[in-house]
């Protein structure tokens, strides 16, 4: 059961007043609070802006059904397991479930004599066949586990086979079932038998091409299509297509170098050069009315992969990502998908959880298999009560129970009750990677005592690996336990305030629940392939006595996203702003003499030119007509950018610009013509021209603006 609440008392005043403008600021339409509160990619003005959701989801796979869309999601050692997702629209999304409740393959999945971080269950594959819903995903080491169910919502049957790598099934018009698997050329195509128990025995076909994993295999107007992405982060995503399952198979670029702006560094510290994290894992579906769209996966940092919602068109019988004129490439604000459904925004994840109803939070996973008798929501009512198990440290402690952090700014905090603790015991909030750090409470024979635990300069080792001391650290780098107070009130509030922006995170703790203080240094935020996912906050209790201890109870868990809409989001429509490019501060201005739309080198005294001013004029759906004070519009020609005068008539498609915001403020206009992007030529001043095809990681490339009002 999702709980949803407001303003909490455990929130400060000073982040209270932070969401509360945030909310303010961007709900000027009637937008739903929850939307104002939660990142949902749904403007609400027709159009949409990336990431899909503002929080890691992995390896995307998308099907339609009639007039619905399922999209699964990689879990690995977490449990629940392989998220399943629902929409109408392609935009707004909320979870249906899981395939499987507990993934428990043996002692690692339950961290008993080793674990599965990093490993587990990975890149689903979604199927709708003849009434039956199957999802196919790899198990490391354990095989290819088949569940089927007649509904989305399960129950789910389950059977396994050998084990494939990056798989993709396709259910073809004859009755053969292929399975396409692998990394590297030439890449097996198999048969499966009709009850998807064992393989076809003889029966191979195979693809030869670059290609690279994470495939995607369909039956498009009668030829085969496989999607694949090349390993990495500023990596490509390929398409191949075919008349037979023989091949010969055709293989082009599907996507090249887009990045949407995001940064291989945190954003805060990304240089001019850095190239970013690009588009390259993702399946394609179409709508009814003919769109066709894809859901598409890259690396964000230590928040881990997030996915993308961007438009497919073909081109030459492939399937490429972007839009006529500027293929290959995407938009990070676009209009709606054409699906016949109208709907509004609606986030697709709410964190927060009082532990009344009895159940958790269905956005909870457990680290690895937990052990159903050492937590209860009924023996404390309106409370989440962990019993401690022996466990050596944080990472190897079970039942700790996880969610995942929203970007690009997210508080977590959770009130505890530490009475029930015994010697050995530690208790608090954490977040799990590797390294990881925690907040908490560890009892002895002494007492009580706050510490805040930061394991920085601990390796992340193989993947799958514990973490293991980084080999000749710097004395700097391996951080001693910070001590908070002595016997602190068995009643308390724990936080940790999330940047990812800067991939830093503060922890802090509150005896009354108000005012909040910081305990020990920032701790930096990774993103590694020891659990191959970003960072976790989690709830977690364990014994370092080599037995069971005592217990702990939680309550109220909030999620505060002080950026979920703002700057972002705005359009100053109606508002006469200057615009000033991000790569050299130089100012858009109206070269009246020669009607031309140049870029002036900035004043050093900090004037803003009259000719630099220009009223946003709305056309609808996030579109934008700018005029200059002497009444002409901006409009975009072949060769340059001019003024025009319109005598009257409206704005048309050389005077539209699709008003894209990118994070932290930046902006690009889009022209309608050809979809590309409005730019200048960096410490150039000139003309302007619309042949950007997207914007640089750092947006210093002369695309990306920044606004204000005029004075």
């Amino acid at each position: 059961m999702r709980c949803i609440r407001f303003l909490p008392d455990c929130v400060s005043l000073a982040v209270l007043i932070v969401v509360a403008v945030a909310a303010a600021a961007a709900d000027p339409a009637g937008t739903p609070t929850t939307a104002a509160r939660s990142w949902t990619a749904d403007n609400g003005n027709g159009t949409y802006s990336n990431p899909l959701f503002y929080e890691e989801f992995e390896d995307p796979d998308i099907i339609r059904v009639g007039d619905d869309y399922y999209l699964a999601g990689t879990t690995m050692h977490m449990n629940p397991c392989v998220q399943l997702m629902h929409s109408k629209d392609l935009v707004n999304w909320e979870l249906v479930g899981y395939c499987m409740d507990k993934l428990d393959l043996g002692p690692a999945y339950r961290l008993e004599r080793g674990s599965v971080y990093g490993r587990g269950i990975w890149a689903p594959c979604i199927r709708y066949h003849k009434g039956t819903f199957y999802v196919f995903s790899n198990v490391n080491g354990a095989g290819l586990q088949v569940f089927r169910s007649k509904s989305i919502k399960g129950p789910w049957e389950r059977n396994q086979l050998p084990g494939r790598h990056d798989l993709s099934v396709l259910f073809d018009d004859d009755g053969k079932i292929f399975i396409v698997s692998g990394g590297g050329s030439p890449y097996p195509i198999e048969e499966l038998a009709p009850d998807l128990k064992s393989f076809v025995p003889g029966v191979r076909h195979q693809l030869v091409g670059r290609m690279g994993e994470g495939h995607h295999l369909y039956k498009i107007n009668g030829k085969y299509v496989d999607v694949s992405a090349i390993p990495g982060g500023p990596v490509d995503q390929m398409v191949a297509v075919a008349d037979s399952i023989d091949g010969p198979w055709k293989i082009e670029r599907m996507v090249q170098g887009e990045s949407l702006g995001v940064t291989a560094a945190a954003p805060l510290r990304a240089q001019p050069n850095d190239r970013g994290l690009w588009l390259h894992q993702g399946g394609i579906v179409d709508t009814p009315s003919g769109e066709w769209w894809s859901v598409i996966m890259s690396d964000h940092g230590s928040a881990g992969r997030m996915v993308a919602l961007v438009p497919v068109t073909w081109d030459n019988g492939f399937p490429l990502i972007g839009l006529p004129g500027n293929l290959r490439k995407a938009p990070n604000t676009w209009v709606k998908p054409n699906t016949g459904v109208n709907q509004a925004p609606k986030p697709a994840f709410i964190h927060d959880d009082n532990f009344n109803s009895g159940k958790l939070n269905p956005h909870w996973q457990w680290n690895h298999v937990p052990d159903d008798a050492k937590w209860s929501l009924i023996e404390k009512p309106g409370a989440l009560r962990l019993h401690s198990l022996p466990a050596r440290d944080f990472y190897n402690a079970r039942n700790s129970l996880c969610q995942r952090p929203a970007g690009p700014e997210s508080i977590m905090t959770i009130q505890l009750d530490t009475s029930g603790m015994v010697n050995g015991d530690a208790a608090g909030l954490a977040l799990l990677s590797a390294p990881y750090a925690w907040i908490g409470v560890v009892k002895s024979a002494e007492g009580t005592r706050l510490q805040l635990h930061d394991n920085t300069g601990i390796g992340g080792g193989r993947r799958g690996g514990v973490p293991r001391p980084a080999t000749a650290p710097a004395a700097s780098t391996i951080n001693p336990v910070t001590t908070g107070p002595a016997n602190p009130p068995a009643h308390l509030w724990l936080r940790v305030a999330c940047n990812f922006d800067t991939d830093k995170a503060v922890f802090s703790w509150s005896a009354g629940g108000k005012e909040f203080t910081p305990l020990g240094n920032p701790f930096t935020m990774t993103f590694q392939l020891t659990t191959f996912q970003g960072v976790r906050p989690a709830l977690f209790h364990y014994n370092t006595t080599d037995q069971a201890g005592g217990y702990v109870d939680f309550d109220n868990y909030t999620v505060e996203e002080p950026r979920a809409r703002g700057i972002e989001r705005e359009i100053p429509l109606g508002k006469t702003i200057v615009l000033t490019s991000g790569a050299d501060g130089s100012f858009l201005s109206a070269d009246t003499q020669n009607n031309a739309l140049v870029n002036i080198a900035a004043d050093a005294n900090g004037a803003v030119p009259q000719n630099s001013k220009f009223l946003v004029v709305d056309l609808g759906l996030g579109r934008v007509t700018l005029k200059t004070s002497n009444g002409r519009f901006v409009s975009a020609g072949e060769n340059s950018v001019v003024l025009k005068d319109l005598a009257g008539a409206k704005p048309g498609v050389a005077e539209s610009f699709q008003w894209i915001n990118l994070m932290r403020g930046d902006t690009m206009l889009m022209s309608l013509t050809n979809h590309r992007y409005l730019a200048t030529q960096t410490n150039a001043p000139g003309p302007m021209n619309v042949s950007a095809t997207g914007p640089s990681a750092a947006r210093k490339d002369g695309a990306c603006f920044k606004w204000k009002a005029a004075e």
